[in-house]
């Protein structure tokens, strides 16, 4: 065993740079995790409140006991331009049997939102989220995505992309069955 000694020293560093990679690696991720998961079927809608166009605040909490549809939009999506006239019908279908449509904007300006509004005649709650701060809560990876919650606040149903009425309908009539 001549010469092994030569050897410890490295050895020690290598082992010392070992323990501290791993023993940051567990700080940080410990510091840094959200502790928020992406909302899953089954899972309750994360709370949120925002301000409609008339700067009235809309908290999700307030709408419990009731089916609630969010819906995460922009004028700059073409599946989302075509569902909103979509969601209007179904707001006027259904709003009088306990729904609530919940239209989320990301982040865009008050000048655009509203032009967008009022060319298309929506009424139903247009919520804005100006520092997208409740997109990154529902862990949003595409436009439109949509919330289908149940009266006690958990999630029935996610659609990613564009819907048809059709499937707005369907999933609306099962919501409102739940």
């Amino acid at each position: 065993m001549i010469g092994l000694g030569k050897y410890r020293k490295p050895v020690q560093i290598v082992i010392m740079l070992g323990v501290l990679l791993l023993g940051g690696y567990a700080i940080g991720k410990a510091l840094f995790a959200s502790g928020d998961s992406k909302p899953e079927i089954g899972g309750q809608a994360p709370n949120f409140t925002l301000l409609d166009l008339k700067g009235e605040s809309h908290q999700l909490a307030d709408y419990k006991g009731k089916a609630v549809v969010v819906n995460f939009w922009g004028s700059f999506c073409p599946p989302c331009v075509k569902e909103m006239p979509e969601f209007q019908r179904q707001y006027e279908k259904w709003g009088d049997r306990s729904l609530n449509i919940l239209a989320v904007n990301l982040s865009e300006n008050d000048l655009t939102v509203q032009s967008f509004v009022s060319e298309r005649n929506l009424s139903y709650p247009i919520l804005r989220d100006a520092n997208r701060v409740i997109e990154r809560k529902y862990g949003l990876e595409q436009y439109p995505t949509t919330f289908f919650v149940k009266p006690d606040g958990t999630i029935m149903d996610i659609f990613v992309g564009g819907m048809t009425e059709k499937q707005i309908d369907d999933r609306i009539e099962r919501l409102l069955k739940s």
